[in-house]
């Protein structure tokens, strides 16, 4: 039985090939691509449930693959990178990006983003009620957020981030309690991760993500949603 259909673009053909042989020793179909063009057309064709993709392409880069996949799907796209900056990670997720992954990697780590980006977030025992504010609506049944007076398209994973932390409004949430929530029990230490989506999130739905009115941090200990 087929664990999941994963396309690995990267034009660098031995990456592709050493993915290839991790990926279906874990049972996944795979299908290649090596350039953004090529991956488009394989997408259309191979319909993945999740797409690992190289930043760094000849042609169509990987931030403009990324966007015209995201565009069409809301399948999970992992990107994998070479870069550290903190800022450029937000740009990644930015583009539409679920996760990212920076070189060098090993077999466990990717095998772990791969299955908490394809893991549905348990289901809590009610939906949160629907939040709104002067500046904020969020409807956990349509999946709609809406800030200030923009409609804001958030990835499957932010989503469930701001899902259970509306969940828990009001009460502190451990970074540990929190990863492990969304990202599954395979998470749990990766506090600087956690804030890279933290700092997306607000960019996202903050009025002013420089001084957030709605998540807030807990120094030491963990974020808060202020009703």
């Amino acid at each position: 039985m087929s664990a999941g259909k994963i396309l690995v673009i990267d034009d660098d053909p031995q990456i592709r090939r050493v993915m290839k042989v991790i990926l279906t020793g874990e049972r996944y179909e795979v299908v290649e691509a090596r350039s953004g063009e090529a991956a488009l057309v394989k997408f259309r064709e191979f319909l993945p449930d999740l797409v690992l993709l190289d930043l760094n392409m000849p042609g169509m880069g990987g931030l403009e693959t990324c966007r015209s996949i995201r565009d069409v799907s809301d399948a999970p796209i992992i990107i994998v990178t070479v870069r550290q900056e903190e800022s450029e990670k937000v740009d990644l997720l930015d583009a539409g990006a679920d996760d990212y992954i920076t070189k060098p990697f090993g077999k466990h780590e990717a095998l772990a983003r791969i299955r908490a980006a394809l893991r549905r977030a348990p289901a809590l025992s009610s939906a949160p009620q629907p939040f709104v504010s002067e500046e904020l609506e969020i409807d956990f049944e349509t999946r709609k957020v809406r800030a200030g007076s923009n409609n804001v398209r958030l990835t499957p994973k932010e989503f469930e981030l701001l899902r259970y932390l509306v969940s828990q409004r009001g009460k502190p949430v451990p970074h540990r309690e929190l990863l492990q929530a969304v990202w599954g029990p395979d998470y749990g230490d990766q506090t600087d991760y956690l804030r890279v989506f933290i700092t997306h999130l607000r960019k996202k739905i903050e009025p002013n993500p420089a001084k957030p009115k709605y998540i807030l941090t807990e120094p030491w200990l963990g974020y808060r949603f202020a009703p």
